[in-house]
């Protein structure tokens, strides 16, 4: 199998429909190859909720069929069952029997995460972090491949409720569309992607072909002094004056995991400098908290990255 080929095969599967964002694809299918999970924080109507379907019909289960798909609108009027599932009492049989959740698919969207309480935000935290659900005595367990697709809108504040640490933790990278360039926004318009496209849209890979595909990305080669850098980065961000919260060692496992998932996708056998500059900021920028709420995480997360690569180049 070639693996540079497959990988291209799911970005250009996705760039019929999410238009002019070729960098984005790269970055998402990196998480997604890696097992983690993604949050993609944006502006409305820039195509966050499309991104999920998209791959959602691009990885065919072992019935020929799309992976099973899942969207969760989440209000502040839901319930943690509503995401989990829920024992029921089945008068027939005189016995209780499991009704799934929406989270026991293989790709959960969180739609607008923020916009429900901290109480069902957290019925999420076992199943992205231990992929299972516990209700009562029983565990369940989501098919695999399994990743939530979360999404929220920066700029709404009404009605929202911040996502805690602890969640924003399990996520393994933070993502942003932006606004399309001007080509990509006429080809929009010529034929609305997400509306006709979409429905058209066939599998380009096979399961087996997706997770022997992360099975690979796992198995690249991270050079000592590459994970070295990583490690100082993330203890930069514990130990620098701008920060009042530093990123956790989950986040040196996601950083790690998400550079060899690039590297494969660019076609090398072997993680580069330019791969951690690329991850630094969508796997930790997110994770971290300023002391200054007017001082911009992205650019610090940056500048420390580069401080640790330029120290590799003078080695």
């Amino acid at each position: 199998m070639n693996s540079k080929r497959t990988a291209e095969a799911l970005i250009d599967g996705a760039a019929r429909i999410i238009r002019g964002k070729r960098e984005f694809l790269e970055l998402f299918t990196a998480g997604v190859l890696a097992g983690g999970h993604i949050l993609i924080e944006d502006n409305p109507g820039l195509g966050k909720t499309t991104v999920a379907k998209t791959f959602a019909k691009l990885i065919a289960a072992d019935d020929g069929k799309p992976l099973l798909f899942k969207r969760i609108q989440f209000t502040p009027d839901l319930l943690p069952y509503d995401i989990t599932g829920v024992d029921v009492f089945d008068p027939e049989s005189r016995s209780f029997r499991f009704v799934p959740g929406p989270v026991l698919a293989n790709i959960v969207l969180a739609d607008e995460i923020n916009r429900t309480t901290p109480k069902v935000q957290s019925a999420l935290l076992e199943v992205m972090a231990e992929r299972q659900v516990t209700i009562g005595s029983a565990t369940h367990r989501p098919p695999e491949p399994f990743f939530v697709i979360a999404t929220q809108n920066p700029i709404e504040s009404e009605g929202t409720f911040p996502l805690p640490a602890a969640q924003l933790d399990r996520f393994m990278m933070r993502l942003s569309l932006g606004y399309p360039g001007r080509d990509a926004e006429l080809s929009i318009l010529e034929d609305n992607p997400a509306e006709g496209d979409l429905h058209r849209l066939e599998p380009r890979l096979t399961l087996p072909e997706f997770l022997a595909l992360g099975k690979e990305a796992a198995g690249i080669f991270c050079h000592a002094a590459l994970k070295e850098a990583i490690a100082d980065i993330v203890r930069d961000t514990r130990t620098h004056r701008s920060f009042l919260l530093g990123a956790s060692p989950r986040a040196g496992l996601h950083f790690l995991k998400a550079v060899k998932s690039l590297a494969l996708i660019r076609g090398r056998t072997y993680v580069t400098d330019e791969d951690l500059a690329a991850l630094a900021v969508p796997v930790l920028a997110h994770r971290i908290k300023l002391r200054d709420p007017r001082a911009h995480g992205d650019k610090l997360i940056r500048e420390l990255c580069l401080a640790r690569i330029n120290g590799l180049k003078t080695l």
